[in-house]
């Protein structure tokens, strides 16, 4: 089954690519990897949430913004590339704005991590990093970039 045909069956629709808020592209493809910007919780062109993760922001609203940062990332990915082209998920850096204390990071990047198994199945495994920070741009609670395998 193609990807675009999974997202259909799941009920998912890819969003618009958020604008860059810097001096950079959404992605950017070498030989057969696509690297995608860090991608925020934008949701119809707004940050969906900001704050810390334990504290402003409850781990499990942050595991959803983590998952539409995913979405976001495949948007990119599609916008330059097409959904249909990825052949593996090959790694997810997921970055998680921490309140003092706040130890849950690997569950909240979970969020990306399990829209990824939806949608691409043994395809959507990957290695990954989920790394509590200080700050993220735009006062958001999470960040998640890919890299994927097209054909």
């Amino acid at each position: 089954m193609a990807h675009s045909d999974k997202l259909r069956e799941l009920g998912i629709a890819l969003p618009a690519v958020p604008p860059p808020a810097g001096s950079y592209v959404p992605a950017r493809r070498s030989g057969s990897l696509v690297f995608t910007a860090g991608q925020v919780p934008i949701v119809d062109g707004k940050v969906a949430a900001t704050g810390k993760v334990g504290a402003e922001v409850s781990a499990e609203d942050a595991y959803g913004l983590a998952r539409a940062c995913a979405l976001n990332a495949l948007a990119a990915v599609d916008a330059l590339v097409g959904i249909d082209s990825i052949t593996a998920v090959i790694k997810v850096v997921g970055f998680v704005a921490s309140a003092p204390g706040f130890n849950g990071q690997p569950k909240v990047i979970n969020g990306a991590s399990d829209l990824l198994g939806e949608v691409f199945g043994e395809a959507g495994l990957h290695a990954r990093s989920a790394v509590g920070v200080a700050e993220l741009p735009l006062d958001v609670p999470v960040e998640v970039e890919l890299i994927v395998e097209v054909a």
